[in-house]
């Protein structure tokens, strides 16, 4: 029953309207960041801890927030790695097999929607 009890505690601070704000803003910095070739997930959370502390942020609330970074950073590298066959990391080297000839057809949409789909059940 406790296990029960401090699963909710979680939820509420994670579902506080800071957190998900912070969070949001965490996925889009991530995004831009994964989206530039040669810089990963792990390099976007690195250059990011340093706003974590310049902001006074909540110890929950940075690692919300740097784990939205990490995740949109993984989803933001496959698009360097669909629309110009440059992956910015090792995950996104497979992406180029199928992603970058869809996007040659004129499926570059569609070839991200589906990244985006299968990055929001990687996470």
């Amino acid at each position: 029953m406790d296990t029960l009890h401090y699963l909710s505690l979680g939820f509420g601070v994670a579902l506080q309207p800071e957190n998900l704000m912070f969070a949001l803003m965490g996925c889009f910095i991530g995004t831009l960041i994964g989206a530039l070739p040669g810089l990963g997930p792990a390099n976007g959370v690195a250059i990011l801890i340093p706003l974590a502390f310049t902001l006074g942020l909540k110890p929950e609330t940075a690692l919300i927030m740097l784990t939205a970074v990490y995740a949109g950073a993984m989803y933001g590298g496959r698009i360097s790695s669909i629309l110009l066959n440059i992956p910015g990391d090792e995950p996104a080297m497979m992406t180029c097999l199928d992603g970058y000839p869809m996007a040659r057809k004129g499926k570059a949409a569609e070839a991200l929607a589906i990244s985006a789909i299968a990055s929001s059940w990687a996470v």
